[in-house]
């Protein structure tokens, strides 16, 4: 049982928890609470460390045993260490520590007739999180993120993707407008949500391509738009002039997915 604030194995949890740098040079990144914890572990990650409480353990034996099973070491703290480890407000006494996976192979797996994701400066955790999960919920390929973003594996964005991060690949180009432009040249198509000048995204037959989600203030920067192939626009009746970047990105998707079902349409 430990029952120290000083252990070391307890600040090195605290840190990676607190710190997007550390997780980067470490190569590790967190997640807590019961079903995200075990939703890493059915999802094929094996945790480099297990904490628990004696309470969870009595709570949630079954669970437990299934992610001490495929955990390189498994640890009991005290339910004081651990409210002081996590960063929920009502913490359910598991915690992982799992190594990032490496994704170098996704600029080489990109699928002409795939769909995928390209998010550019989003910053707030919640609305990756949410995005990934949508994301994920309608089958999109994979996620593109500029170096800007928040961070993927940050524990905000964990928690709100539900375990998207574990199952949704992604890529970090150096240069993400580069990046895209290269996706235009090679004849994937890529879209570039705008607010202006831009087609109706209800009215295009989708047949694979990427969808660019920008900033939640100031959305896509123009480079981003200029690389794109197309840019398009969410129709909207009401007085707002704009939607948040989550909610925005799961319109988008759906027109994307739903195509399939729905040829009927004229095409533009």
């Amino acid at each position: 049982m430990i029952t120290s604030k000083d252990n070391e194995t307890v600040k090195h949890s605290a840190k990676l928890v607190k710190s997007a740098s550390y997780r980067k040079s470490c190569g590790l990144f967190t997640a807590e609470g019961v079903r995200i914890c075990l939703d890493g572990v059915r999802s094929g990650f094996k945790p480099e460390l297990f904490l628990h409480t004696p309470t969870a353990a009595e709570k949630h034996r079954a669970e437990l045993e299934e992610i001490a099973g495929a955990s390189g070491r498994v640890l009991e703290v005290s339910n004081e260490i651990f409210a002081k480890l996590g960063d929920t407000k009502s913490p359910q006494g598991f915690f992982c520590v799992f190594n990032v996976l490496d994704k170098q192979e996704f600029p080489y797996r990109i699928n002409r007739r795939g769909n995928y994701l390209a998010c550019e400066r989003i910053q707030d955790p919640s609305n990756l999180g949410t995005i990934l999960r949508t994301a994920e919920a309608l089958g999109i390929e994979g996620v593109i993120l500029s170096p800007d973003c928040c961070d993927f594996f940050s524990p905000k964005v964990v928690r709100g993707s539900m375990g998207a991060v574990f199952r949704v690949p992604s890529y970090t180009p150096d240069d993400f407008s580069a990046y895209i432009a290269q996706l235009s040249a090679q004849g994937i198509p890529t879209f570039a949500s705008s607010p202006r000048d831009a087609d109706d995204v209800t009215s295009i037959v989708f047949d694979g391509g990427v969808m660019l989600v920008g900033n939640e203030g100031s959305g896509l920067s123009d480079e981003a738009v200029a690389a794109c192939t197309r840019k398009v626009t969410i129709p909207m009746r009401g007085r707002a002039e704009s939607l948040n970047a989550a909610a925005a990105a799961a319109i988008l998707l759906w027109e994307m997915f739903r195509e399939p079902l729905n040829k009927s349409r004229p095409a533009d």
